[in-house]
């Protein structure tokens, strides 16, 4: 209980520090959301229109109480209206954050698909020729740009074949392109990962020691080797998860999915304060709880990590 208190009050003042960033960040950014929100580069507004909506959205106070009086709404789970929109932001993010977590289940499905059965076959059989094939998919995949495979995906599978949708939401078919580039990509991060992890951990001593007893080498591989991979693994399994939820910008802008990365580039475009603040801090909020259950998932994955240092639960 003391490692989960700990952890509840480093989530509070990573979100305080957050916040403050990205509220200074925001107001140095260049551009007027004021001008903006009245289009003046197209419609003639005066001056005083703009000084009227500049003190109703409280910019001509010093940011100082600006800061504070935002802070204090969000701490009572209030992250402004969008300036467009006129919409609560946290409506807009959790009216958008189920496509983009969808998006991401699919996507890590794909990833697991692909990486766990090569990855596993790469070590099992290493310097073979699946072995060599598996890194040499590895390979390819870390060298391809996303943005870059989701067009090849895009050219063959949705122009030429006309099999698969290029873009929106609504069927499953729409997430296999998408969740397809994403998976595919991370896969080659992974092969690699389970590989090495695999390899070490049947050079372990207690992997001998359960031959030497005459336990199977499935039992072995799956419950010794196997589990002592996963540490490794679930590290990197987190921060993936992670850049995941908040990185999936690029590929929702080009297959025009209607997740949460492409409200935030439209908020971008149209300087939507308040949707950038809330999009930072709510992908913030889930990247630390993200890695803070990776971390708690160790005692039960690798209890050694627990019992050297003793129990910090």
């Amino acid at each position: 209980m003391k490692l989960i208190g700990k952890r509840i009050i480093e989530l509070l003042i990573f979100l305080v520090i957050l916040s403050f960033l990205s509220f200074v960040l925001m107001k140095l950014a260049p551009g007027d959301p004021v001008k903006q929100m009245l289009r003046v580069d197209d419609v003639a507004v005066s001056e005083e229109q703009i000084n009227s909506l500049r003190t109703e959205l409280g910019f001509n106070e010093p940011v100082y109480i600006q800061y504070v009086k935002w802070l204090k709404r969000f701490f009572q789970f209030d992250l402004g209206s969008s300036y467009m929109t006129k919409e609560p932001v946290i409506d807009e993010l959790a009216e958008k954050f189920p496509a983009t977590l969808r998006l991401t289940a699919a996507s890590l499905v794909v990833m697991l698909l692909i990486a766990v059965p090569l990855g596993t076959l790469s070590a099992l059989y290493s310097n073979k020729w699946i072995d060599y094939l598996s890194r040499s998919i590895s390979l390819i995949g870390a060298s391809i740009p996303s943005f870059w495979l989701g067009l090849l995906f895009i050219q063959l599978f949705s122009v030429r074949l006309q099999w698969l949708p290029s873009m929106g939401t609504g069927t499953a078919a729409h997430l296999v392109l998408p969740s397809l580039t994403l998976g595919f990509a991370m896969s080659a991060v992974y092969m690699r990962m389970i590989r090495a992890s695999l390899l070490e951990g049947l050079k372990q001593d207690f992997v001998r020691s359960a031959r030497a007893r005459g336990i199977s080498e499935s039992r072995i591989f799956i419950f010794h080797a196997f589990r002592y991979s996963l540490t490794p693994i679930l590290t990197i399994l987190g921060t993936s998860l992670g850049s995941l939820l908040g990185g999936t910008v690029i590929i929702e802008v080009l297959f025009a999915y209607p997740g949460i990365g492409k409200l935030v580039i439209d908020a971008i475009m149209n300087r939507d304060y308040p949707v950038i603040q809330g999009y930072i801090l709510w992908m913030g909020l889930f990247v630390v709880l993200i890695n803070s259950f990776v971390d708690l998932s160790y005692k039960y994955v690798n209890p050694q990590l627990y019992v050297k240092g003793g129990d910090k639960t």
